[in-house]
């Protein structure tokens, strides 16, 4: 199917190329018909490989429509690279690139809407009840569960869990209508049945010494088995590999910003913005700073320890928005020991104003200058809190492997202030996960156009 749209794309580009008055330059049919046409004989399988290359043929019942869009695009603009690197290896000056780039768009095109009609036209099947795959749980566990869960919520995949056999649960137990219909040792008469497409290994953590044996029986049975494990709490949904001399050790957590490139690349941006954001918003910073010092004694800015990279304190900058108190040991300090709530007695009447339009979180563009914070990231959170909440909530402490942020994922979806601190670290460690340039791009955005201004912002 494939080797077709890329080899209907080429052809059709050339059409319109060559046969369309407006798109007809000096010099078009310099080459020959036959001789675009002899570029198929190299251009369908290299592209086949291409497709190959980039995962296109592997199994795509539970991909997202999004991802294999990606990959087409990924795919076909790498593709067009190497067309015109080999082009000019060869001198080929006569070949149209406009041609190709019209074939790269319309091989695009055409290939994201054949792939989606046959993924539309399988789901379909599928929800009917036609080509299926039946599958067997080995082992009751979380991840069993969460299987379960997944495969019931998405008819479209064309999954279905027949049964779990487990040692432990008693038999006949029921999760969402699947059954445990035994013991392991039960496989011995299963598997010879041949009525299984796929078994899935899903025992609990405290079953997995018997695990090399499962694995042989069936793998000794010939039905496709993958292994699904219950550590999904420890290990994140895309662990990162390293391959020490033939030993595969798994990162707990994958943080792309420990990639040299993406960390100075992100680094090089932050100073860029910062210096962009001290512009842009010094008339807004000067009439805070009058305005607090108009408003009564006490510094304009305010300072404050807080945990940043690696655990590592320090100072964060912001508009004093409280009512001074004054400290002989700490004296640029206000009494902010606490959160602070709805109608805080602390906060001055400016402060309010400052704190809701967010004009007082400005200073820290000098603490993303002095590399202590980035435009994006987890919010910090000062020495007292970081020691409860470490205790409290699991994997808390995952937000300090990056810079903490002057805005950040959590924030622009509405985890500011005196929010729930658990769904503040879900956010924030997803932004750590599966961070890249474009949300980073998205984030920004989001804040500039609805990140400012907080109902929860106190």
């Amino acid at each position: 199917m494939d080797a077709v749209i890329v080899a209907i794309s080429y052809i059709l580009a050339w059409f319109l190329k060559f046969n369309l008055p407006y798109l007809i330059d000096e010099g078009a049919g310099v080459l020959s018909t036959a001789t675009y046409m002899s570029a198929l004989i190299l251009l369908v399988p290299g592209y086949i490989f291409l497709y190959t290359f980039f995962n296109m043929y592997t199994p795509k019942r539970a991909t997202r429509r999004k991802y294999e869009i990606i990959s087409i695009f990924q795919t076909n603009t790498v593709g067009l690279l190497l067309f015109i690197v080999v082009l000019f290896i060869l001198k080929q000056n006569d070949f149209s690139r406009q041609m190709i780039f019209i074939f790269y768009v319309l091989n695009i095109v055409l290939s994201t809407l054949i792939r989606s009609l046959l993924r539309s036209t399988l789901q379909y099947f599928r929800r009917r009840r036609y080509n299926l795959k039946y599958i067997l749980l080995v082992g009751y566990s979380r991840a069993a569960e969460e299987y379960i869960t997944r495969i019931n919520q998405n008819p479209q995949w064309g999954y279905v869990v027949r049964a779990i056999l487990d040692d432990r649960i008693p038999r006949g137990t029921i999760y969402k209508g699947v059954k445990v219909v035994g013991r392991i040792e039960n496989l011995l008469y299963i598997l010879p049945e041949n009525k299984l497409d796929e078994i899935a290994i899903t025992l609990a953590l405290s079953d997995y010494n018997q695990l090399e044996r499962i694995v042989d029986l069936c793998e000794k049975s010939g039905v496709h088995t993958k292994f699904i494990p219950d550590y999904n709490a420890l290990v994140p949904s895309r662990p990162y590999t390293e391959d020490l001399m033939g030993l595969p050790v798994i990162n707990i957590r994958y943080v792309p910003l420990m990639n040299t490139i993406n960390w100075m690349v992100k680094r090089a941006i932050d100073v860029i913005g910062a210096l962009v954001g001290i512009i842009v918003f010094s008339p807004f910073m000067l009439l805070a700073a009058i305005t607090i010092r108009l408003s009564g004694r006490g510094p304009i800015i305010f300072k404050q320890e807080r945990v940043g990279l690696n655990n590592k304190p320090f100072h964060i900058y912001k508009f004093r928005t409280m009512h001074y108190v004054q400290e002989k040991a700490k004296p640029n300090e206000t009494n902010k020991t606490s959160w602070t709530v709805k109608d805080d007695p602390r906060v001055t009447k400016i402060g309010k104003i400052l704190r809701k339009t967010s004009i007082d979180e400005m200073p820290q563009f000098f603490n993303i200058l002095l590399g202590e914070m980035s435009l994006v990231g987890p919010r910090p959170e000062q020495s007292m809190f970081v020691e409860q909440f470490k205790e409290e909530i699991p994997r808390y402490m995952i937000k300090h492997q990056v810079r903490p942020g002057l805005t950040g994922w959590a924030q622009i979806n509405g985890y500011r202030g005196d929010t729930s601190i658990r769904k503040r670290i879900e956010y924030d460690i997803y932004y750590i996960e599966n961070w890249t340039f474009t949300l980073d791009f998205k984030i920004i955005m989001m804040t500039v156009f609805k990140g400012f201004i907080s109902k929860n912002a106190y």
